[in-house]
């Protein structure tokens, strides 16, 4: 691999159907394979590369420039990058941010993330929009023909399960950050930049099917002690535990993949408060007898418009994900409480029989919006109802 991370070669990205565009490759060179999907998010990449939910997914940025206020520690969503590849517009070579410690290129370079930039990602995007999201390549490596061939072989991603290689392997007590970083303000006790926590008041289990870090703080900053447990760990181990509620996070792949987990979390309905995001939901829907589908090119950025039908509230929120829940298949006892205003699809759901609820987007953002936060707080009163 070249020192230079900027010193790569030229670069092809194919589509299944035929499609390719010309790039230049930063980061790593190579050959590389995923579903292709876009982004609508103007700031966040770093977030956007980190989430365990783009698992096996090559993503698009639709803002042209990537890469301006570089890379730290700080703004990750997990311990390392997990999209397969990254196509944009422009890479930006120097960052400006006093927040910076790394650019873009030598990030990728350093975890051998394949990016391509000079794409005209609103020909890709406006592409992706009328075929759909499909299986594509990035390649340094491959001719265009032998391209598309690869992109046409990749594995599809429905019926996937990316959820084993990204649950942690080891059960562990989130600890996080002692104090919250916030903006300065007159109105909340601060030490500089930063807040107290609030004391715990509820002891959760989280399954981790993919978990990003800001649901874990969003969860501690609730009042929440949380332990992260494995995606196949039995409802019996977490009964034992006897949390005051459990959690079910988001994560990548097909949830109808999932009838292993499907299985365990059945058995915690009406046992314990629960509370779903993204895949969390979306699992939550076949336990009740349910059904998931593929969205055409899915709901990734941080722009959509949720409205609550219980209140009449329109939020705007973050989303990442390529699966929707059939509302025509849920049962009687499950009332759908918010839809996507782009497409009416189901965005939240609860259990009239059990203290059971769900949301398809993401309150705690990150990137995106904070509109929905107030889920977390939604889950404590959840809690206390049920006690």
């Amino acid at each position: 691999m070249p020192s230079n991370p900027r010193a790569l070669k030229n670069a092809i990205l194919a589509l299944e159907d035929g499609r390719s565009f010309r790039g230049r490759a930063f980061g790593h060179s190579g050959t590389t394979t995923g579903e292709i999907c876009f982004n609508t998010s103007m700031t966040g990449y770093q977030e956007i590369i980190t989430d365990p939910s783009y698992r096996g997914q090559i993503v698009t940025m639709t803002y042209p420039l990537q890469g301006n206020y570089g890379v730290n520690p700080a703004d990750a969503e997990s311990s390392s990058p997990h999209v397969r590849g990254f196509v944009i517009g422009e890479l930006c070579e120097i960052p400006s941010s006093w927040r910076s410690q790394q650019s873009l290129a030598d990030y990728f370079s350093e975890h051998q993330i394949i990016g391509i930039e000079d794409i005209d990602t609103r020909a890709l995007t406006k592409h992706l929009r009328d075929k759909g999201a499909m299986r594509a390549v990035i390649t340094t490596e491959l001719n265009e023909d032998e391209a598309i061939r690869a992109a046409q072989d990749a594995p599809s991603m429905e019926g996937s399960d990316f959820v084993k290689e990204v649950s942690t392997q080891k059960d562990y007590l989130w600890e996080g950050e002692s104090r919250l970083w916030t903006i300065p303000s007159v109105t909340t006790k601060q030490i500089g930049n930063y807040q107290e926590l609030p004391p715990v008041k509820y002891r959760i289990v989280a399954y981790d099917f993919g978990i990003k870090w800001n649901i874990l703080r969003s969860l501690r900053q609730s009042g929440f002690e949380i332990e992260v447990i494995n995606s196949r760990t039995p409802a019996s181990e977490v009964l034992a535990k006897k949390p005051d509620g459990v959690f079910l996070s988001n994560g990548p792949g097909d949830p109808a993949a999932l009838t292993y987990i499907h299985e365990e979390v059945k058995q915690l309905i009406g046992k314990v408060p629960l509370f779903g995001i993204c895949l969390g939901h979306q699992i939550l829907t076949h336990c009740f007898g349910g059904s998931t589908y593929k969205l055409k090119f899915g709901h990734r950025g941080g722009n959509h418009p949720v409205k609550d039908l219980r209140s009449g509230k329109v939020a705007i929120t973050a989303q990442n994900h390529g699966f929707a829940t059939d509302d025509s298949s849920l049962p009687e006892e499950i009332e759908v409480t918010h839809v996507n205003l782009n497409d009416q699809t189901v965005e939240g759901m609860r259990s009239t029989k059990h203290p059971v609820f769900s949301v398809q987007h993401h309150p705690e953002a990150a990137p995106g919006p904070n509109d929905d936060k107030g889920f977390f707080d939604e889950f404590i009163a959840l809690i206390e109802s049920a006690k």
